[in-house]
């Protein structure tokens, strides 16, 4: 057998997009081998500053800029949209999540780019999309998390609509976004066209979360909140043990439910008209999460899960950060890596999301230190001179780190 290729080796993408729903996506092409250039504004990109630093560098930046080479190029300078145009002549995918319509400001819309380059695959990632009323509104993930319809069903019976901790719109458009690019990608090797992608944020989450509007317009349900349970089926919660951690259980398919009766020791619930069904769960489930607490709080986390995994039972520990992070499983299949960072050594971050069996994905390095750090690699690739970029740099359209060789 062959060693293994990248499986987007060859491709080039210019990341002109901020933060993370177009970074995210970026980041997944650049793992699986494709050159990715993160352009950024010489004040630097405002994923910088987010979340807890070491020595002043964001962990999140480290994470969702690994493998990117980076430049620093002034958009709102003339000479700087000159230099993304000249990159986008051998460029493959272009990533931008500018307001409608600034890029056509600039002089960059995705007619100009595609005369200069009719091969080029241009994603565009905004809170409302492209088109309709909402257009023009600013967009972030807490907008699309609230009216994708995430927020009013998640949190408690008792407690108001509920933002998730972590930026989860963006992660789903990042994720949504890769797979469009790849699909345009493909469709590219046989049609030569290039593809304009228009992704709205809140378009992929509400998506995930379920046929609520199916079942709003045909029988006129609005879902509420159910903390951990579900809509669905049941039992399906979390549930506190005795040592003060908790587990997670879903018994999803009935000859689960029934294993898990004889596992707290109360099999007479497999004929008990109140929970015979999954119908008849989700009717009572309360009255049965109450069954479930009594016996995981007379037993630590370990023992349940031990016993639970033995008779098949799918259930998992709500792990903390620090489970997650020393897990066997986890570091075994490389869902968490030691990566070398030159700043702090050995960095523990994300793996890789799918495991190919014909095609290499890795994750060669952080995102890097310093503000335009390969923008003279990069400008001297595509045909500039050293005194050219230098030139550049003395009008504010660059910014690079350290000097022309």
């Amino acid at each position: 057998m062959t060693d293994k290729q990248p499986l987007f080796e060859g491709v080039r993408v210019l990341d002109v997009s901020t933060l993370l729903a177009g970074p995210i996506a970026a980041t997944l092409l650049a793992d699986y081998g494709a050159e990715v250039i993160k352009v950024e504004h010489p004040r630097g990109d405002d994923l910088r500053s987010w979340g807890e630093k070491k020595d002043g560098l964001s962990m999140w930046w480290k994470v969702y800029s690994r493998n990117k080479k980076l430049i620093s190029v002034d958009l709102n300078h003339e000479e700087g949209r000159k230099v993304i145009l000249k990159l986008v002549a051998d460029t493959d995918v272009l990533i931008e999540n500018f307001r409608p319509g600034r890029m056509d400001h600039w002089g960059l819309s995705y007619e100009t780019l595609s005369s200069v380059n009719p091969r080029l695959i241009e994603v565009s990632v905004t809170g409302f999309g492209q088109t309709g009323p909402y257009k023009d509104r600013p967009g972030f993930g807490t907008i699309a998390e609230a009216m994708s319809g995430f927020a009013n069903i998640n949190g408690n019976s008792d407690g108001s609509p509920t933002l998730p901790p972590m930026p989860l719109a963006d992660g789903v458009a990042g994720i949504t976004a890769s797979f469009a690019i790849a699909g345009s990608l493909f469709r590219r090797e046989r049609s030569g066209e290039g593809e304009r992608i228009d992704l709205a944020l809140y378009e992929p989450l509400m998506w995930i979360i379920g046929p609520q509007v199916s079942e709003n317009q045909q029988l006129g349900i609005v879902h509420g909140r159910r903390g951990n349970q579900s809509t669905i089926t049941s039992p399906r919660n979390i549930y506190e043990t005795r040592d003060g951690r908790w587990i997670a259980l879903s018994a999803s398919a009935q000859t689960i439910a029934e294993r898990l009766f004889r596992c707290i020791g109360r099999p007479d619930l497999i004929k008990d008209p109140k929970f015979e069904t999954n119908t008849d769960r989700l009717k009572n489930r309360d009255e049965l999460d109450e069954i479930i607490t009594s016996w995981t709080k007379e037993r630590d986390q370990k023992e349940i899960v031990k016993i639970f995994e033995a008779n098949q039972v799918a259930v998992a520990p709500v792990y903390d950060t620090s489970q997650l992070s020393n897990d066997e499983h986890f570091r075994e299949r490389g869902s968490i890596l030691s990566i070398n960072d030159p700043n702090f050594g050995p960095m523990l971050m994300q793996g890789l999301i799918t495991k190919l069996a014909k095609h290499e994905g890795k994750v060669k390095y952080p995102g890097k230190e310093h503000i335009g750090e390969d923008t003279i690699e990069v400008l001297l690739d595509a045909g500039y001179t050293k005194e050219e970029i230098t030139k550049l740099a003395g009008t504010g359209a660059i910014k690079y780190y350290g000097e022309p060789k």
